[in-house]
């Protein structure tokens, strides 16, 4: 703990002017949460003795990645010569799928630590978020982390950094967040350079929901960023957007453990409980107001943001169905960028059609609703919106392959994203050969540096939700860095391969593909199914259509009993005769049979894990 670290935090409201709000913006990897755990001990907030790696990382699968999933708010006492400041630093994520937390987390501050690793430079997140940070006009402080490692390079880096948002390569700081280097510098620049928050104090309370967890024995907890009035414990408070009022039972700060106050008035950042146990109350974007003397018009809010995949989620076991329901609603609180809404398969049976923002985002999903509440679940294939324009000129969206139309097909309309790569000169070509493939269009070149490239292109965005991503970094051995925003959609010639089971669809292994990649698609998913696909007491064929055009196909053979066992010698018409016999009792089953495709072989021919599983 630093000598100029203040414990414990004072309990009533600070003036605005002691107060300065930011978070940390980087790359993921690059240092966020370990700067952010030196900034807790310098400044006291959390005792040594406490004190863990990644601290500020709640939940299990954050601290096993060793990723930032979740945006957390944390309140810090520091002193300088002109007083003793509070200081508010929301530590987010880096990963381009969770871009929606940072943008939440940026509206909330006046100013943001640009954080580069000076052993790897800029990276394609970083740019993304930079730009975030400057379209909400915050203060911009560089920063370079790690310059205790051997690779570093921080004259370099600051250049580069300094070129990148204007300024003197000398003004960017040089911190080390694993030994404490330069941190309590960079405090004081904080304090320096970021302007304390305006609002009016006199006017009726408003603030700013940009988050909200929910606690099982405390119901929902609202963390809050104060824009106008006063908030305090024991009053009425009201949401302006669906006008419900509820009793404020306690207010504070997190400094990181909640710590109750007397209440927050204009700049501050805390959190609210009103004991809701309803998750649907607290609406991330909403204000909060007095409800006696309410405000007359309320914040901004956020922009929803648009679902960039779908998948389908479908509990393994049909009863878990109001479970699964009831943990979405849940996740959706901690997560306001998770979208759902009921959908039924006939393979499959009842689950829920979810938007993500990335497979990244869909991966962490499922595994929180595996870990968290219990459940047993089935992901389908990802898949992205499709506009279908049929013959008649009516227009369908398709947000699963099973939607779409069965008609003549004019038009298809799939969305496209503009894609930012960030990689090493080297590896310029290999990377321009693999968007190619994924029928990008280059946009622009531009050199960062004398060894860095950033290469622009557009691309379908149903190109790179499936490997786009591991195929970047095995080509590039791990050096690339990517990231991606909508850029509208095109026409493009897509058509759906439907997957059949003796002559009867399977809507799961259904997909919309491009009709040079159908082919492909479809001898890959008929092999993969006949290893899968246990064999059954008559020959099931496993064919991929499109419409009423085979265009592969497998065959997995019958089970047959040897009925010639008993056979030794004699006629070969008695044989035949038994063997018809067979042919026929196969012929008969085959008709009334039906295929069992075992839970297993959907789970790995929807992930593609089909190792070791050969049942030919």
């Amino acid at each position: 703990m630093s000598p100029r670290a203040l414990q414990p935090l004072q309990p009533a409201a600070t003036p605005p002017a002691q107060l300065r709000n930011f978070c940390i913006i980087a790359h993921i990897d690059h240092g966020k949460s370990t700067l952010a755990d030196r900034m807790l001990q310098i400044t006291g907030v959390v005792a040594d003795r406490d004190m863990r790696a990644q601290y500020l990382d709640r939940m299990d699968i954050e601290r096993e990645r060793g990723i930032t999933i979740k945006s957390q708010a944390v309140r810090m006492p520091w002193a300088t010569a002109d007083g003793t400041f509070a200081l508010n630093m929301i530590d987010t994520p880096g990963h381009v799928d969770f871009t929606y937390e940072v943008s939440r987390s940026l509206a909330a501050c006046e100013g943001a630590i640009l954080l580069v690793d000076a052993a790897q430079g800029i990276e394609a997140q970083t740019l993304a978020n930079l730009y975030l940070a400057l379209e909400n006009d915050l203060e911009i402080i560089p920063v370079l982390n790690k310059i205790d490692l051997p690779a570093a390079d921080p004259d370099k880096y600051a250049a580069e950094l300094a070129n990148l948002i204007g300024g003197d390569p000398a003004d960017v700081l040089k911190v080390s967040g694993k030994t404490g280097m330069g941190v309590e510098a960079l405090l004081d620049r904080i304090v320096e350079r970021i302007p304390a928050p305006v609002g009016d104090a006199d006017a009726p309370a408003r603030a700013m929901i940009f988050d909200s967890v929910y606690d099982a024995y405390r119901g929902v907890v609202t963390y809050v960023r104060m824009v106008d009035g006063k908030l305090e414990p024991r009053e009425r408070i009201q949401m302006m957007s669906s006008k419900a009022a509820h009793d404020l039972l306690e207010i504070g700060v997190s400094s990181p453990e909640p710590v109750p106050t007397k209440g927050l008035s204009v700049g501050e950042v805390g959190y609210l409980i009103t004991g809701v146990k309803d998750v649907r109350q607290s609406k991330v974007g909403d204000t909060i107001t007095n409800h006696r003397k309410p405000a007359s018009e309320a914040l901004a809010g956020y922009t929803d943001p648009k679902p960039m995949v779908f998948s389908g989620i479908y509990p393994i076991d049909g009863s878990d169905y109001a479970e699964l329901r009831e943990a979405l609603d849940k996740l959706k609180l901690s997560d306001a960028s998770l979208q759902y809404e009921p959908e039924t398969s006939v393979a499959l049976g009842f689950g829920f059609r979810c938007g993500f923002l990335g497979l990244l985002h869909l991966e962490i999903i499922t595994e929180r609703l595996a870990r968290e509440f219990g459940l047993d679940l089935i992901t389908t294939a990802p898949s992205v919106t499709y506009e279908v324009m049929t013959d008649t000129g009516e227009t369908v969206t398709v947000t699963n392959p099973s939607e779409y139309p069965d008609g003549r097909v004019a038009e298809v309309s799939e969305p496209v994203v503009k894609v930012g790569i960030l990689l090493p000169k080297d590896y310029v070509g290999t990377v321009m050969e693999l968007c190619q493939s994924r029928r990008g269009t280059l946009l622009g070149m531009d050199y960062l540096s004398e060894d860095r490239v950033e290469l622009r292109y557009n691309m379908p965005l149903g190109e790179i939700v499936f490997d786009f991503f591991d195929h970047l970094k095995s080509k590039t051995q791990g050096y690339a860095s990517l990231d991606y925003e909508p850029a509208g959609s095109q026409t493009a010639d897509l058509v759906k391969v439907d997957i059949l089971l003796q002559g009867e669809k399977v809507d799961a292994f259904s997909s919309i593909v491009h009709r040079e990649k159908a082919y492909a698609y479809g001898t890959m998913m008929t092999e993969r199914l006949r290893k899968l696909i246990p064999r059954q007491q008559f020959e099931v064929p496993i064919q991929a259509a499109i419409g009423a055009r085979i265009i592969a196909r497998e065959n997995i053979r019958a089970i047959r009993k040897d009925v010639l066992a008993k056979c030794y010698g004699g006629d070969i018409t008695r044989k035949r005769k038994l063997l018809e016999k067979q042919k026929e009792g196969k012929k008969r089953m085959k008709m009334v049979g039906r295929v069992e495709v075992p839970q297993e072989a959907f789970i790995a021919a929807l992930s593609g894990d089909v190792e070791g599983k050969d049942k030919k």
